[in-house]
């Protein structure tokens, strides 16, 4: 993963993150990514799922859409993911702020083709619900022409992380005024079967084995 000046943090830099290990967490436990492209000479910002495998990042659509076209051609684009984890309440309104984490991908994509098209499939299938690829039925030969898969390779990034208390000038914190932080977090609720699910289909594997990950997941600590 290559670290250079275009992609340095300038902005409290002492929050920026370039090794491997973080960018790889902040993505794998992300769903939606926003890409940002140049087209007929405007920039464009479309958000989409994704996953990730090694070092690089998938993403599919028709074989008609817009942003995977114009990507497709070897533009330049930029892909961003984050999470908020709280609103950061200060004592002045300056000093207010979120905990969050976010990664930037900079480069170009490139077009898998037909005889990777379903592996690459299953990579964003694993990282949305893994397992689930297993149950279902298979995109057939009309779906995946329909299809188009991009790879974009992790090789300009960087990420941002904050997290911890307000930083307010120092006089301020004598003032009668509370100070702390919200927490925000996403929840996953219980799931809501098709009203044409047959009787007696109970939840597949895929749904209970996310729950149970869920439950024992640990705060993220860069």
């Amino acid at each position: 993963m290559l670290h250079t000046e275009r992609f340095n943090i300038n902005r409290v830099p002492k929050r920026a993150h370039y090794d491997q290990e973080t960018i790889y967490k902040i993505l794998d436990s992300g769903q939606i990514c926003h890409i940002a492209f140049v087209h007929n000479g405007r920039p464009v910002v479309i958000p989409t799922i994704y996953g990730r495998k090694d070092n690089y990042v998938y993403i599919h659509g028709a074989t008609v859409s817009r942003m995977l076209v114009e990507l497709s051609k070897g533009v330049d684009m930029a892909m961003s993911v984050v999470h908020v984890d709280g609103l950061v309440l200060a004592r002045s309104a300056f000093h207010h702020s979120m905990n969050y984490r976010s990664v930037v991908v900079f480069g170009k994509a490139t077009l898998v083709d037909d005889s990777n098209k379903m592996e690459a499939l299953k990579i964003i299938s694993d990282h949305l619900l893994p397992g689930r690829w297993e149950e279902v039925r298979g995109p057939n030969s009309k779906e995946s022409k329909a299809t188009s898969v991009l790879q974009i390779a992790i090789e300009e990034a960087s990420a941002k992380v904050r997290t911890g208390d307000p930083v307010d000038d120092e006089e301020d914190y004598e003032l009668e005024i509370w100070a702390g932080v919200m927490p925000y977090t996403q929840k996953t609720l219980t799931p809501i079967p098709d009203k044409r699910l047959k009787d007696g289909i109970g939840l597949p594997e895929s749904v209970k084995n996310y729950f149970e990950k869920i439950q024992n997941t640990s705060v993220f600590k860069p």
